[in-house]
């Protein structure tokens, strides 16, 4: 009886740390699986993050239109990416046609959104665009000229030359003359004695 007596507690206190033991392991194993599952979340969203980071950013990719026209292979109307030069607008266009006359052009140039560049044929008097902006009157052209016909113009020296074509590669194309009071150090007063110089 007193054997019997003992050996019930203990044979509890068994089975009460059994359980217990029990508990601990599915509590650990719980743990490690829910670590597991929080360790794969942040690849799995940092995935979805840089698609919707690169596809946001090729839809926002900035394009220039350009009408080339011309002595070229196929001229029309072209998307170009914003920094191309008229020889990417040329390339484009299937290249120069047999007749053009390459020295006519400065290949170079960066073209503008909105701008028509036409190449002319060997002995056709070259677009404005392609004699550093100045247009046939000897107005300059605001959305083709360079630096140096800029600097032809009065009160105009190359400081705010280079203002007038920082503008024009960050706006897109002079819509107006008027658009030069957009450019930092123009005003009314200097407006008025450009007026009748530029074209657009």
């Amino acid at each position: 009886m007193t054997g019997a007596t003992i050996d019930r507690p203990a044979r509890r206190r068994l089975g009460v740390g059994a359980a217990i033991v029990l508990v601990l392991v599915a509590a650990a194993v719980s743990v490690v699986i829910g670590m597991v599952r929080a360790a794969g979340a942040p690849d799995a969203a940092g995935e979805i993050v840089s698609e919707q980071i690169d596809s946001t950013a090729s839809a926002e990719l900035p394009a220039l239109y350009v009408h080339v026209s011309g002595a070229v292979r196929s001229p029309g109307l072209y998307r170009l990416d914003d920094g191309a030069r008229v020889v990417d607008a040329i390339a484009a266009a299937g290249g120069l046609a047999s007749d053009a006359d390459e020295e006519a052009v400065n290949l170079a140039r960066r073209v503008t959104d909105g701008e028509q560049l036409r190449v002319p044929v060997v002995g056709e008097e070259p677009p404005a665009s392609a004699t550093g902006g100045v247009a046939s009157d000897g107005r300059v052209n605001l959305n083709t000229a360079d630096v140096a016909a800029l600097d032809t113009l009065p009160r105009v020296g190359p400081a705010i030359a280079e203002r007038i074509i920082q503008w024009r590669e960050a706006n897109g194309a002079f819509t107006s003359v008027d658009d030069l009071l957009s450019v930092p150090g123009i005003g009314e007063k200097m407006l008025a004695s450009l007026r009748d110089l530029v074209t657009v």
